[in-house]
């Protein structure tokens, strides 16, 4: 059976929540299949640091602020007279159950991960418009779908994402724009700063008895992006290890 071998060669990629872990791993996926990628994040030594090891650009935004997001895109535009692939990863976590969590700890959390992929989108349409083709991969999260203990301003969040990608998904396919999601299941810093007990409990309920590496997560991502996927749209792609079964 041949290998499909994803090829982005002339195309231009944006990753936001770049600078480590999922998003880091889906930049060097679609570096390494020849598309000119921009890593976005808010930790600016880092994301630099991460886009010169790995041969993309580093650029420092905040995914919540419409100026800082028009910036990114004006600039990849600028540099190189397309946009053709967004990944829409940046995420924090404000954990805690909800009659302790504050305003600021709510409104964080929906910022970067609703607002980001929002605000991102959004900015991005005008050149997918003037292309006539455009793809858009949110992450969201098995949380979003089924909730989690201490995280309703996350799971508020990500369900959101879900609602967002199929809406995008209809008003963008008369210009040949996919919008799709990935719900993954990964080993990040988030998992690492889980409390062994409550790791062990996660991975329990794992079919696959593990988290994945961020860098089983990037595949999915590139897939969504490909042209092979061209009538693909408005999915919630689980990449979970059977989480979500």
């Amino acid at each position: 059976m041949a290998t499909i071998r994803f090829d982005f060669t002339g195309r231009t990629a944006v990753v936001t929540g770049a600078a480590r872990g999922v998003g880091r791993a889906i930049a060097t996926c679609l570096l390494e299949a020849g598309a000119r990628v921009y890593l976005v994040d808010h930790d600016e030594e880092a994301v630099v640091c991460t886009a010169k090891e790995i041969g993309g650009v580093g650029l420092a935004a905040d995914v919540s602020s419409t100026a800082d997001v028009q910036a990114v895109v004006e600039r990849v535009v600028s540099d190189t007279g397309r946009l053709d692939i967004l990944v829409n990863n940046a995420g924090i976590l404000r954990d805690g159950v909800l009659w302790k969590q504050s305003d600021e700890d709510y409104e964080a959390v929906m910022a970067v991960h609703a607002g980001g992929t929002y605000r991102f989108t959004r900015a991005a349409v005008p050149q997918f418009r003037a292309q006539g083709s455009g793809r858009v991969i949110n992450v969201t999260s098995y949380t979003g779908l089924r909730g989690n203990i201490g995280q309703t301003n996350y799971a508020m969040a990500k369900a959101g994402i879900i609602g967002f990608t199929k809406t995008a998904a209809k008003e963008l396919a008369h210009f040949n724009v996919t919008v799709n999601a990935i719900s993954p299941n990964a080993e990040t810093r988030m998992i690492a700063s889980v409390p062994e007990a409550k790791r062990a409990e996660l991975t329990a309920a794992v079919p696959l008895k593990r988290f994945a590496d961020p860098a089983e997560i990037a595949p999915a991502v590139a897939f969504l992006a490909s042209d092979e996927a061209g009538y693909i749209t408005g999915v919630v792609l689980p990449v979970d290890g059977g989480l979500a079964i």
